[in-house]
């Protein structure tokens, strides 16, 4: 190999990647769903793309499956993954097993299970959100350790890529 072939394979792979960097900081990460709190819509072991972008330039909304840093109330360290409930100003309250979001009860077809706790109304404060897992009553959630900062929002689920028969494109569908 001569010379000049080396230093084109060093500069390909140098700008590969520096590529891979900035994507992953900038605009693109991977996830491994290590807990039950998001079963069924997302089970453990399921990998997902989560695209960090788009929130911060449209913004936010209900039924998002979004990965943020949790809140020191909270006591966990690393990042969650969890469905975005209520924005600043909604109020939220659980009770007779039913989700009220500005005291409309919520469909909420891709839930493990009925509710079997009551969360007292609340209104969402500003520059915050309110997130829950869709195994409600196994997940360790905003109604247990109170709200979000919006800024600590990292990114949306773009896609579930593995295992293959659980391919799902979060672009299409708030379930």
């Amino acid at each position: 190999m001569k010379m000049r072939e080396v230093k084109e394979w060093i500069y390909t792979i140098l700008i590969a990647i520096v590529l891979v960097v900035i994507i992953r900081a900038f605009l693109l990460d991977t996830r491994i769903v290590p807990t039950t709190s998001m079963v069924p819509t997302i089970v453990p072991g399921d990998r997902l793309f989560v695209e960090k972008v788009t929130h911060r330039i449209s913004g936010l909304e209900r039924g998002d499956v979004v990965v943020f840093e949790p809140p020191a109330s909270s006591g966990l360290k690393d990042d969650l993954i969890k469905r975005l409930i209520g924005l600043p100003g909604d109020t939220v309250e659980v009770k007779e097993g039913k989700l009220l979001l500005n005291g409309v009860a919520i469909e909420e077809p891709y839930i493990a299970e009925t509710i079997e706790y009551t969360y007292e109304k609340q209104v969402v404060p500003a520059g915050r959100i309110f997130v829950m897992g869709d195994n409600r009553n196994r997940s360790y959630d905003s109604h247990e350790w109170g709200f979000v900062e919006i800024e600590s929002v990292e990114g949306k689920a773009l896609i579930t890529y593995w295992p293959l028969d659980r391919i799902k494109f979060w672009w299409k569908t708030q379930e």
